[in-house]
């Protein structure tokens, strides 16, 4: 069964769940909102730059919540207090547009890139750089499809990619150093398109699909476990809840993204009960 959580969003995306509530980022309001499981909707953060995209995730402990400034090439510190402070600067490699973030259980950051299709049908591909807790920025993987979402697994040694345009999950090998090696095609998805991503306690992993309007659960080597259904584009989904088994999934009407940001406020948040607990980062 599923249901409404939240309706009447701008085009909401990066579902992350922390102390107890859903967190979701609204680029098309420039907003962080915090979700109860009841459905009550707090604007956390307003933003002060154009949020398109504005991927969100946490750092250990107390260390604040981290934000994609795609448009500034900085990655921003929301501190206790609620001030957004500068954490990292991205501009030391320029011509990329700033996509999703995952914070692992070390403090290490990897935001990626998803590279930009050009208007004579060329393909720019993506990258993910990794951001260590001193703030160094370095570039750890490149040549990837239109990255999307990322997440690592709960031993902190496999991240897992996205590749929107690759219609595959991609995972490498996490070094101690944070650094990565050993690419490989975790899933292939056949015709869908993985966008948002996050894994649970029994290792798979679930994707979301816009043009399909479903999200999917999926095994290491591909097998589908079970499919969700949406009446509009899945962007993102995020397990939580009290026991991290309800399946929080974003997503909003499609129509092209010289439309994405149109005002006709369909974005939405759905729930469903999963079989497995959330495992891994985010």
């Amino acid at each position: 069964m599923t249901d409404i959580l939240a309706t009447g969003l701008a085009f909401c995306e990066s579902p992350r769940w922390h102390d107890g509530r859903l967190w979701v980022s609204d680029w098309g309001a420039r907003e962080i909102l915090a979700i109860s499981p009841a459905g009550d909707v707090e604007v956390a953060v307003k933003a002060g730059f154009p949020a398109f995209p504005m991927c969100i995730d946490w750092l250990p402990g107390d260390g604040g919540m981290l934000i994609v400034n795609s448009t500034e090439a900085v990655l921003l510190n929301r501190l206790p207090d609620g001030e957004l402070a500068s954490y990292a600067d991205l501009g030391g490699i320029p011509g990329h547009s700033w996509n999703d973030i995952v914070v692992d259980g070390r403090g290490n950051t990897y935001v990626n890139s998803a590279g930009v299709r050009g208007a004579d049908g060329g393909f720019s591909p993506g990258l993910v750089v990794l951001v260590t807790p001193d703030g160094t920025v370095s570039q750890v993987a490149d040549s990837l499809a239109f990255a999307n979402g990322m997440a690592v697994t709960p031993d902190n040694r496999t991240l897992i990619v996205a590749e929107s345009y690759g219609q595959s999950l991609t995972a490498f090998d996490i070094a101690a150093d944070g650094t990565l090696d050993g690419r490989r095609t975790w899933a292939a998805t056949g015709a869908d398109h993985p966008d948002g991503i996050c894994i649970d306690a029994e290792g798979a992993v679930w994707y979301a699909d816009v043009a399909q309007r479903h999200c999917v659960r999926v095994a290491e080597g591909g097998e589908v476990l079970q499919t969700v259904t949406s009446d509009r584009g899945c962007f993102a989904c995020m397990l939580g809840g009290e026991d991290r088994t309800t399946l929080f999934i974003v997503g909003q009407e499609w129509h092209g993204f010289d439309q994405a940001n149109d005002g006709s406020r369909t974005g939405q948040v759905i729930a469903v009960q999963a079989p497995a607990p959330s495992a891994g980062w985010p």
